[in-house]
């Protein structure tokens, strides 16, 4: 029986794309870590302790990967995975802010549990959405996968224009992620699901998704960068945020148009269409015969992917743990440093805005890199023959270059650095996807991509925790410059930090 008419790829497409722009709330911690850090009385090491909690949680989505394959291929149900990932994002938060705002505080160790539980309720949302995509799209899934891991990306920017639009403090911000990706999640869960994917679909609907990611990009960028030169009064504030949630909802005008087009083309198409069709089988073909021959191993990467290894088998290839060794160094370094920008940033003179801001744009840069190398990957794949490897290498090359930069204390290196090292992050969580639904096939996908994403926690843990935080303690004044800075902040806005 065909899907309602409410219920199509697009649908599933555009509701999975809104969820992720709420999802990554893991990605403002630097927002509110000096609300936490203060508010419990944490040294560096205590406050990177909870951070690599939310790192686990973001990253290690074993679970999720086990519960969206927990029914057969074809018979998914990616809202019992969105469901689960909003009372997660829930029982986490909610609890987190009732210690924040000292109504009910909490040992360190139940502070890591609610950041592990708040951090899981992301990689639940991300499944869902990014096996339904993947799926629905096979034939594109580079493209997809960088459109969802985008919207993700994003999400950490679009969050924080909310908080800055509404001025609340960063306690209230807290309570924010609880219900903002619950009640988002919870509206739209019942359009995310598998369809046929055997059927044609125009790719015109699938560029415009990806061009409205990068205006929502764009238009982010350039109001960030507008609020930190310009001073922007409430009223503009409001009218730029009413901007970006018209972008936001773009999505589903598109999803819309899509589904009334195929419904029309699926009762008689036109002479029109047919050529249309017509057209694209030709260019298709051609793309295919003229790749054919420079494939090479991308090819083979790409049958091995027809396998369809679950965990255990995946495991035991050697592919599997160069995968994990790579996204260790290039996700770790990348989690060790957004984790402690703000500690960064006081340490080399940059004041609360700057660093805040460098937060936010932190979110452009990462989604810049996942939805760049999932359409880039996409081209040279089909079109060069060069695998999606090659620019794992490429972009851990340029990540240390971003570090080294970082880490000379020259003016405007936090600036330029972040920039790097975002960028190349966030093209290393487009890239793996992709690399392992090739390899390893799509029955476990889900679980598959998320064991290897464990990686990202490890070398988060090992770097963030056991590096830079001892480093930080040992260089810094018992009452270091973050905590200050963030209480006189707080005295600014009217509210005491004790």
């Amino acid at each position: 029986m065909a899907p309602p008419r409410a219920r199509t790829r697009w649908s599933a497409l555009a509701a999975g794309a809104l969820i992720q722009c709420c999802a990554g709330s893991s990605y403002c911690f630097g927002v509110y870590s000096p609300a936490l850090k203060a508010s419990q009385r944490y040294d560096q090491s205590a406050l990177d302790a909870v951070a690599f909690f939310k790192d686990v949680g973001a990253n290690a989505g074993v679970l999720s990967g086990f519960l969206a394959a927990w029914a057969p291929a074809g018979r998914r149900r990616p809202w019992i995975v969105l469901l689960a990932g909003a009372a997660l994002c829930a029982a986490g938060y909610l609890p987190m802010w009732l210690a924040v705002a000292g109504i009910a505080p909490a040992p360190l160790p139940l502070m890591c549990a609610y950041m592990l539980l708040a951090a899981q309720a992301q990689t639940f949302f991300n499944t869902a959405d990014v096996v339904s995509a993947v799926e629905n799209f096979p034939d594109r899934r580079g493209t997809v996968i960088g459109i969802m891991k985008g919207f993700l990306g994003l999400s950490g920017a679009i969050l924080v224009q909310i908080y800055r639009t509404l001025h609340i403090d960063p306690t209230t911000f807290i309570l924010m992620l609880a219900v903002l990706p619950t009640a988002i999640t919870l509206m739209l869960m019942y359009f995310v699901d598998v369809h046929n994917s055997n059927e044609r679909y125009n790719k015109k609907f699938l560029d415009a998704f990806s061009l409205i990611a990068v205006t929502v990009a764009v238009y982010l960028m350039i109001v960030i960068i507008c609020d930190r030169v310009f001073m922007i009064s409430s009223a503009v504030q409001s009218v730029c945020f009413a901007i970006l949630l018209l972008l936001v909802l773009s999505p589903v005008a598109v999803a819309v148009k899509a589904q009334k087009t195929e419904s029309i083309q699926h009762e008689e198409p036109t002479s029109e269409q047919r050529i249309g069709l017509l057209q694209e089988e030709v260019a298709e073909g051609s793309e295919s015969a003229g790749s054919s021959t420079a494939l090479g191993a991308s090819n083979q990467d790409l049958s091995a992917g027809k396998e369809n290894l679950n965990v255990l088998q995946a495991m035991g290839k050697l592919n599997f743990w160069l995968l994990f060794l790579a996204m260790a160094c290039g996700m770790g370094s990348g989690l060790a440093t957004v984790n402690n920008i703000s500690q960064i940033g006081g340490s080399l003179g940059y004041t609360y805005k700057e660093t805040s801001t460098l937060v936010t744009l932190w979110s452009i840069w990462n989604f810049s890199g996942r939805f760049g190398a999932g359409f880039i990957s996409d081209h040279f794949l089909r079109l060069r023959g060069v695998g999606r490897p090659f620019f794992i290498g490429v972009t851990l090359l340029i990540m240390s270059v971003g570090h080294a930069i970082i880490s000379s204390g020259l003016p405007a290196s936090l600036y330029i650095g972040s920039v790097l090292v975002g960028l190349c992050y966030g093209c290393q969580w487009a890239l793996m996807p992709s690399i392992t639904s090739e390899i390893f096939g799509l029955n476990h996908f889900g679980t598959i991509f998320n064991m290897v994403a464990v990686a990202s926690p490890v070398g988060s843990y090992i770097l963030s925790v056991r590096v830079v935080g001892f480093i930080y303690d040992m260089e810094s004044p018992p009452d270091d410059h973050g905590c200050q800075e963030y209480r006189h902040r707080g005295a600014e806005h009217g509210f005491d930090i004790n």
